[in-house]
């Protein structure tokens, strides 16, 4: 079991997705992972709802910030101090996008775009660590960059998370100083935008993909076997794009 209670900074804790259609979104990921939702009633949330599985919570799924923008899910990575975080992004070429952010009792949100582009959060945990299991069947398992310059990348998330590139097959891994795996990066492909993907571990890949396509979403990478085990990459009916993974083995 992946049950967390805490995580060290530097570690991806959180994913959430942004929506249009939050009522929607809460239909479409109850019934894919068995998610049930927890409403926020704090009036100036929006309707933000924590995803739980068995009690536990696992993800999140909030309104859009700013304006127009697709549907998306997002990460944050847990750090013991969220402005200073902020600065340290803005110095080493990134741009802040919101936060601090203090969200009574939970704890303090930022985010930042990374010097291609990319968007990722800064989440200090209060009441709300993060996600409070990982890497089961149904919960978030693995996140990867995709970027269009691989050493700009590196050099960056070194700077904000102390994250070491371990390069391998034209990509590689982020791990931390004792080398922990902690998240993947490959070049971006035509087309493909700079962006960190969200994955989410299932028990079977091909029949969560067929599910996903049942209730109206869309799929981008159909099931192939990949070194972890199969994968997909599939997207909601309202555009949020993601993966899916059935694994041969997970960390906690």
């Amino acid at each position: 079991m992946g049950r967390r209670d805490s995580y060290e900074p530097g570690v991806p804790c959180w994913a959430d997705v942004s929506v249009d259609d939050l009522e929607g979104a809460r239909a479409f990921y109850g019934e894919l992972f068995g998610w049930e939702p927890d409403i926020s009633d704090v009036p100036d949330a929006g309707g933000y709802t924590n995803f739980r599985l068995d009690g536990l919570t696992v993800a999140g799924a909030g309104p859009k910030m700013g304006g127009p923008m697709p549907d998306a899910w997002s990460v944050a990575v847990a750090t013991d101090d969220v402005e200073r975080s902020l600065a340290i992004a803005a110095d080493a070429g990134g741009e802040v996008v919101a936060g601090p952010a203090e969200i009574p009792t939970k704890g303090t949100f930022g985010m930042v775009a990374d010097p291609n582009g990319a968007f990722i959060g800064l989440w200090k945990g209060g009441g709300h660590i993060g996600a409070q299991i990982v890497n089961d069947p149904n919960t978030f398992v693995w996140n990867e960059l995709a970027t269009p310059d691989l050493a700009a990348s590196a050099a960056f998330y070194g700077a904000l998370f102390g994250w070491q590139l371990q390069e391998h097959d034209g990509g590689g891994i982020f791990t931390d100083a004792a080398g922990a795996t902690l998240c993947g990066v490959h070049p971006a492909g035509d087309g493909e935008p700079p962006f960190w993907t969200v994955w989410f571990a299932v028990d079977d890949c091909d029949a969560t993909v067929a599910q996903v396509v049942d209730l109206g979403g869309q799929v981008f990478m159909p099931p192939e076997d990949m070194s972890f085990g199969r994968g997909a990459v599939v997207a909601a009916p309202g555009g949020a794009v993601f993966g899916v993974g059935a694994m041969t083995e997970a960390d906690d």
